[in-house]
């Protein structure tokens, strides 16, 4: 994928298609997401698998929308050609990995005494495709993302073989780009959570005072979940895969 990219720098401006239909391919995910969510909301002893699963779910959903979104920047990827296996295998290996990152840094922030921000930290995946509630859990959230997105490049390149080290040292080595990138899209985050929460409102007024059935209510709200996950996990790779491209261009 990344001689691909580089390729792709030669051309012009790239044709790209933001068809609907094009997001579907996250939509499965994005709802064992969602349900997986709400399982662990409830506590008890199912709370701890029910995150793993959702995270899990998540990252499918961004595999599987990081073809597209390199695709629509006019570069290649062999991403769709990996069986479920294999990107299962590929999505639990990155999983692990992120998870570990994410506790360092929740507890790097709780022992310096920012204790009511620390946990957010956690929710560093969730947060690519749902909305966080702080503004550094956002900005985390996408660091995550472009990193993730490294690992993916560094694992095409690698033949399958996923260097969490080397990802960060190439996440270093291309900052000013995949920063500015990380920087916007945490913009983004604030932006779209705001947009969200006022949509979020207008549907609570309706559910209060409208007559419609529970039937149409409940779909009304199922279609605003997931319009805004598909969007904010479209909107995270459109970004950072720019950022990316936009690195490349300058290494030349």
């Amino acid at each position: 994928m990344t001689i691909a990219l580089r390729k792709s720098l030669q051309t012009s401006v790239p044709q790209t298609s933001f068809g609907p239909f094009r997001l579907l391919h996250a939509l499965p995910w994005l709802i064992l997401a969602a349900a997986m969510r709400v399982v662990a909301f409830g506590g008890g002893s199912v709370a701890l698998p029910a995150i793993i699963v959702a995270n899990m779910a998540v990252l499918q959903a961004f595999l599987a929308t990081a073809q597209r979104s390199i695709e629509a920047a006019g570069g290649q990827s062999q991403i769709g050609d990996l069986g479920f296996s294999e990107q299962f295998r590929l999505s639990r290996t990155i999983l692990w990995r992120i998870v570990l990152l994410m506790i360092a840094a929740a507890l790097a922030l709780a022992a310096s005494g920012f204790t009511a921000i620390a946990p957010h930290m956690l929710s560093g995946i969730d947060g690519m495709a749902f909305d966080q509630h702080t503004a550094l859990g956002k900005f985390w959230s996408a660091a995550i993302a472009a990193l993730i997105l490294l690992i993916l490049v560094a694992s095409e390149r690698n033949g399958g073989q996923v260097a969490f080290f080397a990802a960060i040292g190439e996440f270093a080595r291309r900052w000013f780009w995949l920063g500015g990138a990380v920087l916007v899209l945490g913009i983004a985050y604030l932006g779209l959570g705001l947009g969200q929460e006022l949509v979020r409102s207008a549907i609570w007024h309706f559910w209060q005072t409208s007559d419609a059935s529970q039937l149409i209510k409940n779909l009304i709200y199922f279609v605003f979940i997931f319009s805004f996950a598909m969007l904010r996990l479209w909107m995270t790779l459109l970004i950072l895969t720019c950022g990316l491209k936009q690195s490349y261009l300058h290494d030349e």
